[in-house]
């Protein structure tokens, strides 16, 4: 249809036609109420064909009408009129992306600009649950303010409602001059991700993917991908890679050409997993100069150059001998202990333990910055300031390879290792409970991770990881961590913790032998340092031992390098030392804090001292406080109850084993918590008062974790650890013969089990998916099943009334989404409510919600002020003689 200049839609007169497209014709009109031109963009005439499409559309209009950036076109409004759907947005003056480039490619600089902002644009809606789905130049608007993004989600918005696969849910069709059958490029299809075209679903990835295309079409002036039809264009977008950006534009930074690649990835697991990191990458590149790499030709020319300095090198070398002989007596001067400071990057506000490169070059580890996001920063001691590395979102503690060129790490229960000097993160392999590793000359990887579960080993180049090494009831043990390899590539170094702290202790194993032996008492992890010495904390010392690594045995006594080292009760300490004789610490306290927080994210008060509490469970009427405490001398963790009002805490469990995790019952009179004085967790249940013996409710080999008791009494929801399926979701009934029932039992993992206000749900967190999300199942079943979060999500809560679940993002922000029990459960589109910034950990409750729903408690890292410099000592053993 085309609209006469004069017609009326509602207030808007349209003036004048601008364009037409896939999703309709697009006017200029004037806003008669506001007197202000806007845009008016007439929809296909199928959308007012049906009820459920027209009600769909609103509501996605309403979703991506919240969205305010500069970089995004604005979604006034939605109507009908006479039987006409329209849009109103943002009326631009300029030139679409995909008109520029009939000119040609774009300058270097002009390309990073207006990568940057799409890529900014794009991580404003992407954390809003809001996916493009259809970013190419057309929807691309350059206007004198920076780009504008056009049709922001709607493509969702006018998809069809019922499932379909393959082509036929491709987001729009392209624009005539842009899509014929044979002979000409396809126009929409060119920037659409493999994922897209084989029918699944798009993500945030599949805008990463689309970014990538038009960025490389920027740059280079050609589409990434070309093909004579549909199906030879289709075939290169599945199969093949483009040419490198640098082969044809020379002078493209090879930094540009890397980042331009991961986004082009066909597997999205393998591109920058948010848009945020690929704005940093083109910041980087933007602001780097030569730090991101010599254009091609550039280094050519200066291979020429050194070709002639090495010849004039050559002569001076040869007058030098002569002098040098003058000099063949002098003793070299005895290198000297030198130790300076390094700041804490003013954007970070919870920083981790310290690892410094092999050849003592770089610093990285992991911390949260003022967003709430947590990554991987690395810090080249030559560099006045920290970097976080893109893809390493929600990573644990970093390790170094031998070479110092990968970093390995666990985030999203897998063990990832990624190249220092840029590109995407690469599976290794899956590690749920994964977190400190240690990477051997040999190509082999030792990790740890959480409760009675093994070290295991892997190929740094992937594989199934077997176990190396395990917790030896017949030793009283009950965890096993903190490896770290001994310079011959076999044998290692770990800790095993004891049932009391008297049992813990250092021991050494070989990837060869399933047979270790006994070195030392411990209390923290263990490293080795050339030239022959063993570094560990006892007592908050730093001390440093000779060893031998040959014959395996210590001499002498520890000798002191650095005192109020950090530590925690799990053997974290915080230190680390390179091959050449660099050592960093940190000193001051580590733990956490718990603080309630509003809806908005403002702090209104903390409860107790910073501690190692975890695990934080809020009674039914939210005046008691129930949390796990460790303690970093003894290394065991207790159960403690707050009373709220008074402001003070009293010790709940008095075991000699861990005791943690807690959960109330319905009518606060009993606590379910886990203990692991067998070898692995075990469900008891004890009297809230704290009188009588702890009552055992399951027992088995596998660890067992209680997450909520169901509003009735009647269940319990507790996650099992299966060394076949990994973690499961049971029941355990309160009633009858009181049997464990599985309720979601798959080979992917499953946590954090909750019920529904009614018991008629259970909400959770999964990673089928490939990342953790939220999803809701009927309880007890059979009945559907619906996933919640959009953008991953964790450690999910209903609000009291059932009107609500929130849940932590990624990013680490509280998303609430509203949702109906019905006939059938509804959820709504995940909104923000503010950064949580919650402490590190694996498999802990991070936050709960008071009874009002209008207050959270926050396990939060330490303050600002609490994190003090990182020290660095150069040539640190020159002193243990002294």
């Amino acid at each position: 249809m085309t609209l006469a200049t004069g017609t009326r839609l509602g207030p808007y007169e349209i003036q004048a036609p601008i364009g037409a497209g896939g999703m309709g014709e697009v006017y200029k009109a004037r806003d008669t109420r506001l007197g202000r031109e806007v845009a008016i963009k007439v929809l296909p005439q199928h959308l007012s064909s049906s009820e459920e499409m027209r009600q769909r559309f609103e509501r996605e209009a309403k979703a991506i009408s919240q969205l305010s950036h500069a970089h995004i076109c604005a979604l006034y409004d939605v109507g009908s009129h006479e039987g006409t759907e329209y849009l109103v947005m943002e009326y631009l003056e300029g030139e679409t992306l995909a008109t520029r480039l009939l000119k040609g490619a774009l300058p270097l600089a002009q390309t990073l600009s207006f990568g940057i902002e799409i890529a900014d644009a794009l991580d404003k809606a992407h954390r809003q649950g809001i996916v493009h789905r259809d970013l190419k130049p057309g929807n691309i608007m350059l206007t004198k303010a920076g780009v504008k993004l056009l049709d922001f989600g709607l493509a969702k918005a006018i998809a069809p409602v019922s499932p379909q696969s393959g082509l036929t849910s491709l987001p729009t069709v392209a624009t005539p001059h842009n899509l014929t059958q044979t002979g000409t490029i396809l126009g929409t299809f060119q920037y659409m991700a493999p994922e897209q075209l084989e029918g699944a679903e798009a993500d945030v990835r599949s805008d990463i993917f689309a970014l990538g295309a038009v960025l490389y079409e920027m740059a280079t002036g050609q589409k990434a991908f070309q093909g004579k039809s549909q199906a030879s264009l289709i075939g290169s977008i599945l199969k093949e890679e483009p040419p490198p950006v640098s082969s044809v534009a020379p002078m493209t930074p090879p930094a540009l050409d890397r980042v331009i690649k991961t986004c082009l990835s066909k597997d999205p697991e393998n591109r920058f997993q948010t848009a945020h990191d690929v704005k940093l990458q083109l910041q980087w590149v933007a602001e780097g100069g030569s730090q991101a790499g010599l254009p091609a030709p550039v280094v050519a020319r200066r291979k020429n150059r050194e070709k002639l300095a090495w010849m004039v090198a050559g002569v001076a070398a040869l007058a030098a001998v002569a002098f040098a002989a003058a000099f063949v007596r002098r003793a070299p001067a005895k290198a000297r202990t030198v130790r300076f400071e390094i700041p804490t990057p003013e954007e970070v506000t919870s920083i981790d333990l310290p690892r410094i490169s092999p050849d003592g070059h770089t610093i990285a580890f992991n911390a949260t910055d003022s967003s709430g996001k947590t990554r991987i920063w690395v810090r080249p001691l030559n560099s006045l300031s920290a970097q976080p590395l893109g893809g390493t979102d929600g990573a644990t503690r970093p390790f170094w390879s031998p070479d110092g060129r990968y970093l390995g790490f666990v985030a999203e229960g897998k063990l990832k290792k990624i190249d220092v000097s840029g590109g995407p993160p690469q599976k290794v392999c899956d590690a749920p409970t994964g977190s400190d590793g240690s990477w051997s000359s040999e190509g082999v990887i030792l990790f740890d991770g959480t409760g009675s579960d093994p070290i295991n080993r892997v190929s740094a180049s992937g594989g199934t990881p077997v176990p190396a090494v395990k917790a030896e009831a017949s030793r009283k043990e009950t965890q096993v961590g903190w490896p770290e390899f001994l310079p011959d590539g076999k044998h290692f170094l770990y800790m095993a913790t004891g049932q009391k702290p008297e049992d813990t202790e250092y021991r050494i194993g070989s990837i060869d032998s399933k047979e270790t032996k006994t070195l030392a008492p411990a209390q923290t992890m263990i490293t080795y340092a050339p030239p022959g010495y063993l570094l560990f904390v006892r007592d908050r010392t730093l001390v440093a031992q000779r060893f031998n690594p040959s014959s395996i045995k210590t001499t002498g006594e520890p000798v002191p390098l650095a005192e109020k080292v950090g530590t925690n009760s799990v053997g974290l300490a915080l230190f680390s030392v390179s091959r050449e004789g660099t050592l960093v610490y940190r000193t001051g306290e580590t733990g956490t804090r718990m603080a309630w927080m509003d809806r908005s994210g403002k702090e209104l008060e903390t409860v107790g001292d910073p501690a190692d509490s975890r695990n934080p469970a809020l009674s039914p009427k939210g005046d008691r406080l129930a949390y796990d405490l460790s303690d970093a001398r003894g290394g065991r963790a207790d159960i403690w109850i707050r009373d709220l009002t008074r402001g003070v805490s009293s010790r709940f469990t008095f075991g000699a084993a861990d005791e943690i995790a807690p959960v109330w019952s319905p009518d606060e009179a009993r606590i379910v918590f886990s203990d692991n004085r067998s070898g692995s967790y075990d469900l008891y249940e004890k009297a809230a008062g704290g009188q009588g013996e702890e009552k055992l409710l399951i027992r088995s080999d596998e660890n067992k974790f209680a997450s909520d008791w169901s509003r009735d009494g009647k269940y319990i929801a507790y996650v099992n650890q299966s060394k076949d399926t990994g973690f499961d979701i049971f029941v355990l009934p309160t009633f009858g013969e009181a049997k464990p029932i599985p309720f979601l039992k798959t080979s992917f993992n499953e946590f954090w089990p909750v019920f529904s206000p009614d018991s008629r749900f259970i909400a959770y967190q999964s990673n089928e998916s490939g990342r953790q999300e939220v999803y809701v199942q009927s309880f007890p079943g059979p009945g559907g099943k619906w996933q919640v979060s959009t953008t991953g999500g964790v450690e999910p809560k209903w609000r009291a009334d059932g009107k609500e679940i929130v849940y932590r993002a990624p990013d680490q922000n509280l998303m609430a989404v509203d949702v109906k029990e019905g006939d059938t459960f509804q959820a709504g589109v995940p909104k923000p409510l503010f950064a949580a910034r919650t402490a590190p950990g694996i498999a802990r409750n991070r936050f709960v919600a008071a009874p009002d729903d209008q207050r959270f408690l926050v396990v939060a890292p330490l303050k600002r002020e609490s994190m003090t410099p990182t020290t660095v000592v150069l040539n640190w053993f020159t002193e243990l003689g002294r």
